[in-house]
């Protein structure tokens, strides 16, 4: 396990709520080398011990557990230093070249290329030092092409870890558990017995404070492209060879690029885009997204899967900023069974067999099926759906971010996105934003606190709650 950790980015947003209270978890539970160091990389002009102050202010609220903050900001560096000026960059870092270290780029995209090169004039990408990139890839396929030529001349694909956090999370790596480990799941799991799989990311926070980079990317590129798709890749997979990196990754990258390319004849009825105006969430005032954006901070897509097993099985991905709730859930919706023979409810009125997963914010496993609560005295069996609770009480769980440091610390890539996967989801995401140019797909309004525009409702599912019921 490398023992030092370059962190850019080091006064972000992502850096104080998830990087630097992982490393003090990791470090309170004893996960890290003895002689574990954190070299931290920031815009703002600070000391040592002025950035330590400022890091303490912002963390104070975790447990510090025997004194483990102060053992984590004891090991920390910093440096103030602008990633566009490379020499700069290899003057200040140089000195950290002595032992093997693992670089954290937790910036935009466009710094990239730049950190890249100026970690490899000081010495800090050579092998078996490793990189980690936080996700976007690139805006699109040529930038990210771009992005990859450069991490390439300066390190091989084996020490590149291109980090997406939903991978790091238990109920997301448990897909796969409950694909794979149960034949019952694994006999049905294909177009002859599934009719569609619902795909949600609902988030009630909204763009506040990344207009800038919102006003760039929106919804489509910021969480279809790696979140979701990640998502639909674990799902739809075929069973991997062996539980080891380059097994999953290659069945994962089989599922992108058999996605259908979307045309502009298919946008109007396979996509609707939307922009949160004025409105409430959680009883509070949310101001609307400016309508100077032309993006989309909703979005709903039908996809299909152009292979065997899930030839015309829609998977309608879903996700927006200001929603009434939280939620991360996948619903796979089986056929209906193949002749009924009950009367009540009748064959029009039945609902089909539904297993629903659900992330976060709790994690929950339901399988909906159909049982008879008929008494002897009733003259006809009747039906009505049951809930098979399949959900434990799970452990605390680590932040996502915990995991994957720990990977990329003893260099295992098996949570981490591959670069030929980056560039199949980039090739379908631009074909979407092809065919909305080609369509002139309007960006439809909805206020926030609600399930988005009235165009997208025939693609979410009937699980998501809506002022303490159900979606109608």
């Amino acid at each position: 396990m490398h023992d030092t950790l370059l962190l850019f980015g080091a006064t972000g947003d992502l850096a104080q709520r998830y990087l630097f209270p992982s490393l003090l978890h990791l470090l309170r539970d004893r996960q890290l080398p003895e002689g574990f160091r954190v070299v931290a990389i920031g815009r703002s002009e600070h000391s040592d011990d002025g950035f330590r102050d400022w890091l303490r202010n912002r963390i104070q609220g975790e447990d510090r557990n025997a004194g483990a903050l102060d053992d984590l900001l004891r090991r920390i560096r910093y440096h103030a230093l602008d990633l566009q000026d490379i020499d700069g960059v290899a003057a200040a870092l140089s000195q950290y070249a002595d032992r093997p270290a693992v670089s954290y780029l937790s910036t935009p995209p466009n710094l990239f290329e730049p950190a890249c090169r100026g970690l490899k004039a000081a010495g800090l990408l050579e092998a078996p030092s490793r990189l980690v990139l936080e996700k976007p890839i690139g805006h699109d396929l040529e930038s990210a092409r771009a992005i990859d030529a450069t991490l390439k001349s300066a390190l091989d694909e084996s020490r590149i870890f291109r980090i997406d956090h939903y991978l790091g999370k238990a109920p997301v790596q448990n897909l796969l558990a409950l694909r794979f480990g149960n034949a019952l799941l694994e006999a049905v799991w294909q177009h002859r017995w599934i009719d569609s799989v619902d795909i949600v990311v609902a988030e009630t926070g909204g763009v506040d404070g990344r207009e800038g980079y919102y006003a760039d990317y929106g919804a489509l590129r910021d969480m279809v492209q790696n979140h979701m798709l990640q998502l639909l890749a674990l799902i739809a997979m075929e069973p991997p060879a062996a539980m080891d990196a380059d097994s999953i990754r290659d069945e994962k990258r089989k599922v992108l690029r058999a996605l259908r390319p979307m045309t502009a004849e298919e946008a109007g009825n396979d996509s609707v885009r939307g922009r949160y105006t004025d409105g409430v969430v959680d009883g509070k005032a949310a101001k609307g997204f400016g309508r100077e954006y032309d993006v989309e901070t909703f979005v709903a897509v039908r996809a299909w899967i152009d292979n065997w097993r899930w030839a015309g099985v829609p998977f309608r991905l879903v996700t927006g900023k200001r929603m009434p709730a939280r939620a991360t859930e996948v619903i796979v919706r089986f056929k209906p069974v193949t002749h009924w023979v009950f009367d009540r409810p009748d064959k029009q009125h039945a609902r089909p067999n539904r297993l629903r997963m659900r992330l976060q914010p709790e994690e929950t496993i339901e399988l909906t099926l159909m049982g008879s609560l008929a008494a002897p005295e009733w003259g006809a069996t009747e039906l009505e759906p049951m809930s098979l609770d399949l959900s434990m009480l799970p452990p605390k769980r680590r932040i996502a971010y915990e995991r994957l440091m720990i990977d990329a610390l003893k260099g295992d890539q098996t949570l981490f996105v591959r670069d030929d996967e980056v560039e199949a989801a980039w090739r379908w995401i631009d074909s979407i934003n092809a065919a909305w140019r080609a369509a002139g797909t309007p960006v439809q309004d909805y206020p926030a606190g609600s399930w988005g525009p009235p165009e997208a409702a025939d693609f979410l599912p009937t699980t998501l709650p809506v002022n303490g019921g159900r979606k109608p």
